[in-house]
């Protein structure tokens, strides 16, 4: 079965409470706090994997947890910390937030492994909070909560060039010619139903894949058919080859077919149709007379003076491709080479301290000479964020000026290189 889309739910691992308990040994009655941190939660993590090409393994497990953190125990005992959860896609996989739609990450290119969700922090047993005036504190932090969230996965195909074109005209024959793909080819509409990927060499020039988009219908962009599923893995390709069946076996008009399929590719996405194209006039070996009717003639006239080649191909015989995919090759060479990556969109940190009404305090420390950041907002922030990764600390760094912490600081006199402190975190300022 083929899978290019897959919701699924996930949850990060909680925080592990810290531990109540006081030393209680022979000869010491009265010992101090030793109550230990409880453990981290442990992360969800999404890693590329090779040998994935569909999304088909989340159609049967749906919810994915990470393990909770262990509470601490006496003795200053820390808690073991929570297991991540490993989750693989396929290359290509966009991840976003189900309801709004917006993405969160998008698992191509160098990105072949990302911390979604962070599990919770563990919190401080009893020991942390003896004081000069409270010797016995009968009080520990509670872990923090995990975090979780439904999430729509889509799986859209990293190709150079896509092959686009309605059912039956020859897109899966051509594809087993010039590549090593091994597509299933039968003479019966929407044949493919899943996009097949080829790796095109060229003697002399470098290669390129391309993908065969599965067979469009008009309304496909309405999501007509099947449209919708199979349009979505277009949006990464270069260049497009249309195919069309020059020979009218199924009484079809190549030219009209031509417009119909620019129709529904600009009504999915505007971008999408302005990107280069080339016509192959597929079945030529089947025009038997081109006196009284010449396609070829008729596409050359209609499409080149728009700046759309036109080629005549016999995908059966393989008479005219080669010509077909170097100039195919001529084309990308003239294309950024850089791939197609979607732009993250929505911020998991940002959803989960959202509530502008948790308090915080910034102050300086004259004895440590410090700037000290505090209160349950920052501590929440710091518990969901993952700053050693670059878009974690640049989220980090949005928090603090979106919040005035900056702008407070400021205000108090501080001086770059100056140290800001947070929760056992030390920062140098700088502007």
């Amino acid at each position: 079965m083929f899978a290019d889309r897959a919701t699924i739910y996930v949850r990060s691992g909680k925080g592990g409470d810290g531990h109540v308990s006081f030393r209680r040994e022979k000869y010491v009655p009265n010992g101090g706090p030793d109550g230990g941190d409880g453990g981290n939660g442990g992360d969800v993590i999404f890693q590329v994997d090779e040998g994935l090409n569909t999304l088909v393994d989340f159609r049967h497990i749906r919810k994915y947890k990470a393990q909770d953190g262990e509470q601490g125990g006496k003795k200053n005992c820390h808690g073991k910390n929570g297991q991540d959860i490993v989750i693989k896609v396929p290359s290509g996989t966009v991840i976003k937030e189900a309801e709004t739609g917006k993405v969160i990450t998008d698992m191509s290119g160098d990105n072949k492994r990302v911390v979604l969700l962070k599990g919770g922090r563990g919190g401080n047993g009893n020991q942390h909070y003896a004081t000069s005036t409270m010797q016995a504190p009968k009080y520990a932090q509670p872990g923090q909560p995990a975090q979780e969230l439904t999430l729509l996965l889509e799986l859209k195909v990293i190709a150079d060039v896509g092959l686009v074109g309605f059912p039956n005209v020859g897109k899966s024959t051509l594809l087993s010619r010039v590549t090593n793909a091994q597509p299933k080819i039968a003479n019966y509409h929407f044949t493919t139903l899943s996009p097949n990927l080829g790796v095109v060499d060229l003697e002399g020039s470098r290669g390129f894949v391309i993908a065969d988009i599965p067979g469009l219908i008009e309304g496909a962009s309405e999501g007509a058919g099947l449209g919708h599923e199979f349009l979505r893995h277009i949006e990464r390709t270069k260049v497009i080859i249309h195919i069309v069946d020059a020979a009218g076996t199924e009484g079809r008009d190549p030219v009209a077919d031509v417009y119909a399929i620019n129709k529904e590719l600009e009504s999915y996405n505007a971008d999408i149709s302005k990107r280069p194209q080339v016509i192959a006039a597929n079945k030529m070996d089947a025009v038997y007379d081109q006196e009284e009717n010449d396609p070829l003639a008729a596409l050359k006239a209609e499409f080149e003076p728009k700046g759309i080649p036109v080629y005549s191909i016999s995908a059966i015989s393989g008479k005219g491709l080669n010509e077909l995919l170097y100039h195919v090759r001529e084309m990308l060479d003239q294309v950024d080479e850089e791939p197609t990556v979607f732009a993250q969109e929505y911020f998991p940190e940002e959803e989960k301290i959202s509530d502008s009404n948790m308090p915080y305090t910034v102050e300086y420390d004259a004895e440590a000479d410090e700037y000290v950041i505090e209160g349950p907002r920052i501590e929440k922030m710091l518990g969901y964020t993952n700053l050693e990764s670059e878009k974690g600390f640049t989220f980090f760094q949005n928090f603090l000026k979106d919040t005035g912490i900056l702008d407070q600081l400021e205000e108090l006199g501080i001086q770059e290189g100056d140290t800001v402190r947070m929760y056992g975190l030390s920062f140098d300022y700088y502007k």
